[in-house]
């Protein structure tokens, strides 16, 4: 049996050859130290193009006495399976994923749920240079825990945070009440009810419904609540609340829902009791979730711009955000079928 030659690694001591200078010139001139003349630094980069050397960012990194990783924790509901997990949080952590690559970092991903086996100190062993945490609010352990982790002085960056003294992100919530709510109006809904919660630790529920009651108001309309049961998953919050609004006899022909998960029950909710989505009812999710595309009909929803929220994630986590107050994720209409054109 005829072996393959293993593939000869180029190193930085071969570019030095290459180019005629000592291998210290090269790791100076190719991590764009001031101390390297322009002439000299072309010399490197043309020695290192024609051996087809690559720079290991890693072992750079590492080098800086930094790891090249970002831990990235998805908080669960306790007990919670990940295949239940609410799908944003997926694309979330893919955004964030994608943004660290950008900036020639990692990902080490951790679900945890368990208030026995919650684990944040990834800088304390070495193995990432700070901690990312999204999911839900609904784990009052687990976001007690990496509160204190926090307090501690941990480098850590969070999703739609229960707590304030955080360094919290989150989507324009309030605009995108807004969005949805001009959305409905301009369909011709003038029942609108707003689906979610005013005591949620999800303060972005609070923030949905006072967008959506503020242009409630503007339009010389009532606003509408119907709160879910936060004991109940997400699909059987929508169906609850559109049965109860039902058997109370309620009149509506707009649902604005706090998040996409619910609206897609009470979309199912709506078709079984032979209310047809959107011609007697539009409906409005949020979230963007991909899920939605596939419903009947697909769900119109608000969608913050996910790219933007990884990339401000990650600058966060690393201690280099823009601004000091960059903390809002633009959002935007994603119109789909359950809102009439």
């Amino acid at each position: 049996m005829t072996r393959t030659p293993a593939r000869y690694r180029v190193t930085s001591f071969d570019v030095a050859a290459e180019a005629g200078v000592s291998q210290s010139t090269v790791s100076r001139a190719l991590a764009g130290s001031s101390a390297i003349t322009e002439e000299t630094r072309a010399k490197v980069v043309e020695a290192a193009e024609r051996l087809g050397y690559v720079v290991d960012a890693r072992a750079a990194m590492l080098r800086r006495g930094q790891t090249g990783t970002i831990a990235v924790v998805v908080i669960g509901r306790q007990d919670e399976s990940v295949s239940d997990i609410n799908p944003f949080y997926f694309s979330l952590l893919g955004a964030v994923s994608a943004a660290a690559a950008e900036q020639g970092y990692e990902t080490l991903v951790s679900f945890q749920s368990d208030k026995d086996k919650l684990f944040g100190r990834y800088e304390e062993r070495g193995q990432a240079d700070g901690v990312i945490v999204i999911g839900t609010t609904t784990n009052p352990d687990a976001w007690r825990y990496f509160r204190e982790l926090d307090e501690k002085g941990a480098r850590m960056a969070f999703w739609g945070s229960p707590y304030d003294d955080l360094e919290w992100i989150r989507s324009d919530n309030f605009e995108g009440g807004q969005i949805a709510t001009h959305a409905l109006l301009d369909a011709g809904c003038r029942e609108i009810v707003h689906i979610g919660t005013l005591d949620s630790p999800q303060r972005q529920f609070g923030e949905r419904y006072e967008g959506y009651s503020a242009a409630m108001e503007k339009a010389g309309i009532q606003p509408r609540i119907e709160e879910v049961d936060e004991n109940a998953d997400r699909e059987s919050q929508g169906r609850q609340a559109v049965a109860a609004l039902i058997e109370r006899k309620e009149s509506f022909d707009g649902l604005f829902i706090a998040c996409d998960s619910i609206a897609l029950g009470a979309i199912d909710e709506l078709r079984e009791r032979g209310i047809s989505v959107p011609g007697e009812c539009c409906v409005i999710g949020f979230d963007g979730i991909r899920a939605g595309s596939h419903s009947n009909p697909p769900l119109t929803s608000v969608e913050p711009d996910f790219e933007t929220a990884g990339a401000m994630l990650v600058r966060s986590v690393l201690g280099d955000k823009s601004t000091p107050d960059e903390r809002r994720v633009p959002v935007h209409l994603l119109r789909r079928g359950s809102v009439r054109s």
